[in-house]
C-alpha cells in the first residue's frame, strides 16, 4: 500500500482583537472556537471577576457528573431575597433531578441550584469545595467559588477565558446542550406544574443561537456566556461587566455573528472524482481512477484548508469491474483525522494479456516454460542426429 500526504493550510495568529472585529463594551470577553479552543478574540481575558449566576455552569456540571436525571430530590429551606430568581419550591417539596437541572439553567432558580448542592454534596460547604476541585482539575486558573448560586462574594470569581472553557466542556454533553438551546420548559414534577422561560433573550430571538447562560448581580454587572452554530461551526463568547442587559446582548450577539464569519464550508473529497490513480498491470497509459465513494464536506477557518491522505495500491491487477472498493482516503484538519471514506475504481480493470502474465507476473512459470522449450530443443536435435547415423549406417551396408 502507497499512502500519499497532501497537506495544506497553515495557523494564523490572531491579534486580541482583530481589525473589524467587534469592540465589546464590558470588562472581558473572549470568543473561542467550540471545538478546538482557539481563540479568535479577548479582551482582558484572565482578569477574574464577579459572574453572578454564571456561577451555575459548574453546578449544573456537577449535577451531570454526580447525579441521576431521573432521581428525586425533596427541597430544601432557602430564604430567598426579594430579587432572587426562583421557581418557588416548598421544603420537602420533591422534584426530578432533571426538572431542577431545566430550571437553574434557564429560569437561573437559586432554590433549585440550592437544592441540587445539599442533595449531591451533603451542605452547601462541601458542595462548594467539590466546585473548587474540579475547577482545578479543568486548569480554571483564574476560578473560585464561595456558593453554588452566584451571589456576590469576594472569593466568588472567574475569568472570560475560564467560563469559555467550562462553556466548551458542558456543551459536549448533549444532555446540557439540548437543555440551553430551549426557549421555555415545563416543569411536570414537583407537587404543581411549573413553565420555565429561558432568561437568554438570544435564544429565543435568534435561531443560530443556542445557549448558554445569563448572570447579573450589583458588583458583576450583566454577563453572558454565549453560543452559536452555523454549517458545523460553533462558537462560545463570553462578556462580563456590561453595563445593561441591553448592552450585554448586544454585544454577545455580534461577537457571535462576527465569530461565526471566520469559518467557511469546503468539499474536500468529491464522490466520484478522482483521488488518485493507480497503474494497470500489463497496460501502459494513465492507469485507473480511484474516486471516493462519498462526499466529505466540513467546515474550516477562512485562510484554511483540510489535507487528505490517500491509502492505495500504486499497481492493480484485473479483471475486475468498475465501483471496486481497492483503498481509502482519510481527510485531515488542523492535524485530526476528520473522515475516512472508501476508495473504488472509475473504470473496469483489464485483465493482463498472457505474454505479459508470462513475463512479469508468473516467474515460476516462466523457467519452467524455459526449460520446457530448452527440453524440446535438445529431444529434437537429439532426434535429427540419431536419423543422420542411421542413413549414414543404411548408405555403408548398401
Amino acid at each position: 500500500m502507497t499512502a500519499l500526504l497532501l497537506v495544506t493550510g497553515v495557523p494564523t495568529a490572531y491579534a486580541r482583537v482583530p481589525s473589524g472585529a467587534p469592540d465589546p463594551g464590558g470588562s472581558g470577553a473572549i470568543v473561542v472556537d467550540a471545538a478546538t479552543g482557539e481563540v479568535l478574540l479577548d479582551e482582558n481575558p484572565d482578569e477574574p471577576r464577579a459572574i453572578a449566576s454564571a456561577t451555575k455552569l459548574m453546578t449544573a456540571l456537577l449535577t451531570l457528573e454526580r447525579a441521576q436525571l431521573g432521581e428525586t430530590y425533596a427541597a430544601v429551606p432557602y430564604q430567598a431575597l426579594p430579587a432572587e430568581s426562583r421557581i418557588g419550591l416548598r421544603t420537602g417539596e420533591r422534584m426530578r433531578v432533571r426538572d431542577l437541572l431545566v430550571a437553574l439553567l434557564l429560569e437561573s432558580a437559586n432554590d433549585a441550584s440550592v437544592t441540587l448542592a445539599e442533595r449531591i454534596a451533603g451542605s452547601r460547604r462541601a458542595f462548594v469545595r467539590l466546585m473548587n476541585q474540579r475547577a482545578r482539575e479543568l486548569g480554571l486558573r483564574s476560578t473560585s467559588y464561595a456558593n453554588p448560586i452566584g451571589l456576590d462574594d469576594p472569593d466568588n470569581r472567574s475569568s472570560a477565558r475560564d467560563l469559555a472553557t467550562l462553556a466548551r466542556r458542558l456543551l459536549r454533553d448533549r444532555r446540557f446542550a439540548r437543555i440551553v438551546d430551549r426557549t421555555s420548559a415545563e416543569l411536570r414534577s414537583g407537587s404543581r406544574p411549573r413553565v420555565v422561560i429561558n432568561r437568554n433573550r438570544l435564544v429565543r430571538g435568534h435561531a443560530f443561537v443556542d445557549g448558554v447562560k445569563t448572570g447579573h448581580t450589583r458588583q458583576a454587572g450583566y454577563v453572558l456566556v454565549g453560543s452559536a452554530s452555523r454549517k458545523g461551526a460553533r462558537v462560545v463568547s463570553v462578556v462580563l461587566g456590561e453595563p445593561s442587559e441591553a448592552a450585554r446582548d448586544a454585544d454577545s450577539l455580534a461577537l457571535l455573528r462576527w465569530g461565526l464569519g471566520r469559518f467557511r464550508r469546503v468539499r474536500a473529497l468529491d464522490e466520484g472524482r478522482s483521488a488518485a490513480r493507480a497503474r494497470v498491470d500489463g497496460f501502459d497509459g494513465r492507469g485507473v481512477g480511484l474516486a471516493p465513494a462519498r462526499s466529505v464536506s466540513l467546515t474550516v477557518r477562512r485562510g484554511r484548508r483540510p489535507s487528505t491522505r490517500v491509502d492505495a495500491p500504486e499497481e492493480l491487477s484485473g479483471p475486475m469491474p468498475a465501483g471496486r472498493r481497492v483503498g481509502e482516503a482519510t481527510v485531515y484538519y488542523e492535524g485530526r483525522a476528520v473522515r475516512t471514506v472508501p476508495l473504488v475504481t472509475t473504470a473496469a480493470v483489464p485483465e493482463a494479456g498472457l505474454l505479459h502474465r508470462l513475463d512479469s507476473g508468473l516467474p515460476f512459470a516462466f523457467g519452467a516454460l524455459v526449460l520446457l522449450v530448452v527440453g524440446i530443443g535438445v529431444l529434437a536435435i537429439g532426434r535429427r542426429r540419431g536419423r543422420r547415423g542411421r542413413r549414414r549406417r543404411a548408405t555403408v551396408a548398401r
